[in-house]
């Protein structure tokens, strides 16, 4: 956040490509910026600095991507307990507003442990959910845990784990659980990137799509004009429906060090990852 709100006072970013390493230059003034878009699992730091009031202060709309899973030392180590992140959503919705929130619970992960038992994470679902209600968050976003290579080669070092990919019809039934437990609680449940899954839902599903960047969202909350074009740079295939925006920050600069077991950005020695933020233009 200190880098974060230097450039905010500089007026402008500059984004460094991790392909090409081409730098280029994102202005960052409130008549150039529709939406600052957060995304984390402990917005603590920015909470304790003060810093959303600051950037309220001086004109930005503030929008926040606030990933809550259960409690799991061994999938995701170093977050916060689960009752400090819940008094942090708390916190946001009363400052900030329930409607400038998505919950993610995301991802869902089947594994088997070493002693060959067969587990997942979401004993705290329903703890969760009914913060989340108590708080008036209407939307909940998920998605099942996805293998990418680099998450093979991490688990590598962990004899005896393994993720587990469940088949569709089971991915169905958990699927269609939490849209009942949510629709009773007013909470709206989308996928992130889970087409196959979208398209195998029955016809008398709620279920959405998700936008994560979802700019019509952002101008029904705030007013003023973004362009509602999908954002191409992501899975689209997968049914990605984000729409378009920029990323700001740098996994060199802005190490994660949550270490989490799933982490589809963090290296796969598992030492660090970086922050995420997104910025919409008006």
């Amino acid at each position: 956040m200190k880098w974060f709100m230097e450039r905010i006072n500089k007026g402008f970013f500059e984004s460094v490509n991790p392909y090409n390493g081409h730098v280029s230059i994102v202005p960052a003034t409130p008549d150039k910026i529709h939406t600052i878009v957060f995304w984390s699992k402990n917005f603590g730091p920015f909470i304790n600095g003060g810093f959303g009031e600051k950037l309220l202060e001086t004109g930005y709309n503030l929008f926040f991507n606030f990933t809550v899973n259960s409690d799991s030392p061994l999938l995701e180590p170093n977050v916060p307990p689960l009752n400090e992140r819940l008094s942090q959503i708390e916190y946001l919705c009363s400052r900030f507003g329930q409607n400038s929130i998505s919950w993610r619970f995301d991802p869902i992960c089947f594994y088997r442990t070493k002693q060959g038992q067969i587990k997942n994470n979401l004993q705290d679902f329903l703890l969760i959910s009914d913060k989340v209600s108590e708080c008036g968050i209407p939307r909940c976003i998920t998605s099942f845990v996805d293998i990418y290579p680099k998450i093979q080669k991490r688990i590598a070092s962990f004899p005896g784990f393994l993720f587990i990919d469940p088949p569709l019809e089971k991915k169905l039934e958990i699927i269609l659980k939490m849209e009942k437990v949510l629709a009773d609680k007013k909470i709206n449940l989308y996928t992130c990137c889970e087409k196959e899954l979208m398209d195998a839902l029955p016809s008398n599903s709620g279920i959405q799509r998700s936008s994560c960047i979802p700019n019509r969202l952002f101008t029904e909350l705030f007013g003023g004009n973004l362009s509602f074009k999908k954002d191409y740079g992501q899975r689209t295939k997968k049914g990605c429906q984000c729409m378009t925006s920029r990323d700001i920050g740098s996994y060199r600069l802005h190490p994660c060090f949550h270490n989490c077991l799933f982490c589809y950005a963090n290296p796969a020695s598992g030492k660090r990852n970086s922050g995420k933020g997104s910025i919409l233009f008006s």
